[in-house]
């Protein structure tokens, strides 16, 4: 069996070196996956995965507060991962991106 492990040389780290993300991005990436770390928000993007709501129904499916729903949605929409659309006087809110599905469905896949 072939030796999967190389040994880091100066040559091949300064290419690894230039692979990795950078410190502003790594600040991002922490930021971006801090999102998932809350309970409340991962049922919010999962309802969000399924169909656009408002923090009505949203709250009335999850048996949440409107209030810890909208600082969660909040939060989200800070960091662009969750938008909304106004309907009269409602606001329908949306996954922006279905990257956010992708790596919920990922990490699901992951854990059973």
């Amino acid at each position: 069996m072939q030796n999967r492990f190389l040994l880091l040389t100066e040559r091949n780290k300064q290419e690894l070196l230039s692979l990795l993300p950078r410190e502003n991005e790594i600040s991002k990436l922490a930021d971006y996956f801090q999102n998932f770390s809350d309970s409340t928000r991962i049922k919010i993007l999962t309802c969000l995965s399924l169909m656009n709501m408002c923090v009505n129904d949203m709250s009335s499916l999850l048996g949440i507060n409107q209030t810890t729903i909208s600082h969660q949605l909040k939060q989200l929409k800070d960091q662009n991962i969750v938008s909304y659309k106004r309907d009269g006087k409602i606001l329908v809110y949306y996954l922006t991106d279905n990257a956010v599905n992708d790596l919920m469905n990922y990490a699901i896949s992951g854990i059973v």
